[in-house]
């Protein structure tokens, strides 16, 4: 009897909660229901509804997990049926983790709305979630650019009527700060990603660019690079399933538009997602990220309504080839681990293309009413669809051996912190010690002259090895390369990786020498040294005799002296990474 009435308790429950949903469909309408298609929610609406959420559905539950440099927590909402809100048993019961992050540049705030209006209909039961997918939705991340509100900033944008700024608190264009983390939005976003360990994400964005038919574009993974069979499942199956959703959802939608104007006669590259951005981060750690990007023109409801049906899509697609999903990407991590060498430097390969119908608007001429002069337009009565060449295969040259382990030296604490922030495991010398290791100078570099992204960043990074005994101190810090971090260690701590720590100037002491000398002393010295070291003599001589403008110059020959004495500091110009490869 027990048993009876507390069951009775349970059905009548269940009764009143749909009930409630029913009525609360009506109620929990957003701004951009309310306007007809024409407003964003602000942070505040934003935060609120999903808060109404959370109290609704025991499906629902809102964390709040970080902070942004704006002095705002951040909120990471999670959806599963089962009620479960702990991503490792989303793992550990054979889910799909899909992570959803909207508003990186809140003048695009397509999918804020769009993830609003998909986790009231599931809590509504308007559409309903596999049972193999679990959801985490970060509602708006930037949370600075989001309150920093104004009808202008997206000049070449469709609506809506009010909308966010692209620069954080700090300024900061977020999606360029997902390795150099000088946000406290990446570094929060870091401790999210990691906690949920998607399988799939999804960075929702407008785009700028060149005039065409489509609303919605699709920016994904570079399938090579991301490698393995996750990366040709990518290709061959999972985004044609995209594609095939969302043609029957009424919304066609073609890869991203990778040129600025005109027709794309040639076609056009894929777009390559170095570290810095959301998808190139993601790739690091074998979750297959997209990057959906509505385009500008096109109004803000069709935009908000398409980026709605491609996460439905996405959702379907990724319950129906989960066990694809999820056993390929095991595959592959542990495939990594067993990978000798690792690509860093991708270009695209122009001997292989895809043909793909795009459709288009012709472009023509006409004089401008602003400069006199012949301007470019798109004129939409004359639109077209053809095929194109689309260039989706890139390969590399630029291998790099992967060590036993690296050996990071205490001091360099800015680099430290971001690895143990990553979640990659590293333990401390116990005791000083003199290891046989790889040393890498830093032989030719070229620097930003002027600043991106608050940096000067490094480019065209040369490097010499060589094998030296080097002391390292009790509290050193070790990190070996078996581990699941493997590939995102490889990129961030090989400095001629494109988004390396040194690309990123976490190095650039080791660039500037802080000790030297004064002529007339090094004088005596250098000739004292010369006379002890005949070889050292020698190579001076040589080198008078191979270059003549070395010859006629005093400061470059006592340089020379000096770089190769005893008294040239080893610091300068040495990489303090140092590659264990025993």
């Amino acid at each position: 009897m027990l048993f009876y009435f507390a069951g009775m308790r349970i059905l009548l429950c269940l009764f009143l909660l749909a009930g409630s949903c029913a009525g609360m469909g009506q109620s929990l309408s957003t701004p951009f229901e309310r306007s007809a298609g024409k407003q964003t929610a602000t942070y505040a609406e934003c935060i609120a509804f999903y808060q109404q959420l959370d109290k609704l559905s025991p499906q629902v539950s809102i964390k709040e997990m970080g902070m942004s440099d704006a002095g705002y927590p951040y909120h990471v909402v999670l959806y599963a049926n089962d009620g479960s809100s702990d991503p490792d048993q989303w793992h550990r019961r054979g889910k799909v983790v899909i992570l959803i992050n909207n508003g990186i540049h809140p003048g695009e705030p397509d999918g804020v709305d769009a993830s609003m209006l998909l986790l009231r209909d599931l809590v509504t039961k308007k559409i309903h979630l596999p049972d193999n997918i679990a959801l985490a939705v970060i509602p708006l991340y930037n949370i600075g650019g989001a309150l920093n509100r104004s009808p202008f900033s997206r000049v070449n944008q469709n609506g809506p009527e009010s909308y966010g700024f692209r620069g954080n608190a700090q300024n900061l264009d977020l999606n360029r700060d997902f390795t150099k983390n000088d946000s406290r939005n990446a570094r929060s976003f870091v401790r999210i990603f990691h906690w949920v360990n998607p399988d799939l994400q999804i960075d929702n964005h407008v785009s700028d660019g060149a005039d065409y038919q489509y609303t919605m574009t699709l920016l994904a993974s570079q399938w090579n690079k991301l490698g393995g069979g996750l990366g040709t499942f990518l290709h061959d199956v999972f985004q044609p399933a995209l594609f095939a959703g969302m043609e029957k959802k009424g919304w066609p939608m073609t890869p991203y538009v990778n040129f600025e104007e005109g027709n794309p006669s040639r076609g056009w590259d894929a777009f390559y997602d170095e570290p810095r951005y959301s998808t190139g981060y993601a790739t690091l750690f074998h979750t297959i990220s997209f990057m959906p990007e509505t385009h500008m023109l096109k109004p803000f409801r069709d935009r908000v309504l398409s980026t709605y049906a491609l996460m439905e899509t996405m959702i379907t697609e990724a319950s129906r080839y989960a066990d694809d999903l999820l056993t390929k990407r095991k595959e592959d991590i542990a495939a990594d681990l067993q990978h000798d060498r690792l690509g860093l430097d991708w270009k695209v390969d122009t001997s292989r293309f895809d043909q793909i119908s795009f459709k288009g608007y012709e472009s023509d001429h006409k004089i401008s009413e602003v400069t006199g002069f012949s301007r470019m337009y798109y004129d939409h009565s004359r639109p077209f669809e053809r095929k194109v060449k689309y260039f989706d295969y890139f390969t590399t040259d630029v291998n790099v051996s992967v060590p036993k382990a690296y050996i990071i030296p205490q001091g360099w604490h800015d680099v430290t912190d971001l690895l143990q922030l990553n979640g990659v495991r590293m333990r401390r010398l116990l005791h000083d010690t003199t290891m046989n290791v790889e040393v890498y100078h830093i032989a030719d570099y070229k620097s930003l002259p002027r600043a991106y992204e608050k940096h000067h960043k490094n480019t065209a990074i040369k490097v010499s090895a060589d094998q030296e005994p080097i002391h390292f101190l009790r509290g050193d810090y070790v990190i070996t390369t078996d581990q699941p971090a493997r590939r995102f260690l490889v990129e961030m701590l090989e400095p001629t990786g494109e988004d390396s720590y040194f690309a990123w100037n976490f190095f650039d002491a080791i660039l500037q020498q802080k000790e030297g000398y004064s002529d007339y002393r090094w004088e005596d010295v250098a000739a004292d040294w010369l006379r002890q070291h005949p070889d050292l003599k020698e190579q001076l001589e040589e080198k008078r005799k191979a270059d003549s403008t070395f010859a006629q110059s005093a400061p470059a020959q006592l340089q020379f002296v000096y770089m190769h004495s005893p008294y040239y500091e080893p610091a300068h110009l040495r990489y303090p990474v140092y590659r264990v490869l025993q």
